[in-house]
């Protein structure tokens, strides 16, 4: 186990490819091809990791065109102490530690609630160099912080989380149940997405079949906000039929010159 503080940072490696990534002293992997003039990350979800469907499915799209996929690993140090500041602080590091240049943050699901709020909060000194120019939220987690039901929990499994200080919840990449400090819930009570009332050039992907996230809340959200360019789906939480037409949208929003 990595101490806190030591470099968490990783960069997607396409899974279908694997043989076009390089580990650099066993602490990430960088994906091969031409640097782009803008630093794309995505921000995977709850119990989730950087070998996603999703991650791996950006990163075979964005290759021929030369850009790099960053991808922080939220489960490092371990994934029983999670939490939003956390991940936001990884987030900032890996963005500290790249050429200056603007950056695109693509979230999924609790990958979205963070982007959101590290583009609310990125250090002036980052944002200066690299300021986080454009979001793509797919299935956004946007009441995470509001939440008092935190999925099937409910209030009353809230409660024993306080009380016990922990639970145990599956962790899909894992494969295993994880144990999870209830310290998640209570640093994300500090972050209140309807709050933020500016921000980048974002676009959001929602399905309405979505069974975790709310779409008639990511509704509420976009509303207000003209910058906000909202697209519901017939597509589930894991948008896994829209991708297509996701990446199409995608490519036009940063203006990637084509489609991969």
């Amino acid at each position: 186990m990595r101490p806190p503080g030591e470099e968490t940072f990783r960069a997607c490696v396409d899974a279908v490819a694997r043989t076009s990534s390089e580990h650099l002293g066993g602490r990430y992997a960088l994906y091969r091809g031409t640097p782009g003039k803008m630093h794309l990350f995505y921000l995977h979800g709850f119990a989730s990791s950087t070998q996603s469907t999703k991650a791996a499915w950006l990163a075979k799209r964005l290759q021929p065109l030369g850009y790099r996929l960053h991808c922080p690993d939220f489960n490092e140090p371990e994934f029983e102490t999670l939490t939003t500041s956390r991940m936001i602080g990884q987030v900032d590091d890996a963005i500290a530690r790249l050429p200056a240049g603007p950056v695109v943050l693509i979230g999924s699901s609790l990958g979205g609630f963070v982007a959101w709020h590290t583009a609310a909060r990125q250090p002036p000194a980052v944002a200066r160099r690299s300021p986080i120019s454009r979001l793509v939220l797919l299935a956004p987690a946007l009441d995470f912080g509001a939440s008092r039901r935190m999925g099937d929990l409910g209030t009353e499994g809230i409660n024993r989380w306080r009380e016990t200080g922990h639970i145990e919840v599956f962790h899909h990449a894992f494969g295993e149940t994880r144990r999870l400090e209830y310290g998640l819930y209570a640093d994300a009570a500090r972050y209140d997405s309807f709050a933020v009332d500016t921000g980048p050039p974002t676009v959001i992907f929602q399905g309405r079949q979505d069974d975790a996230v709310d779409p008639a809340m990511v509704e509420r959200f976009s509303r207000t906000r003209s910058y906000v360019e909202l697209h519901l789906l017939d597509d589930g939480h894991q948008l896994h039929d829209s991708l297509d037409t996701i990446w199409r949208r995608i490519a036009d929003f940063l203006g990637l010159g084509g489609e991969a």
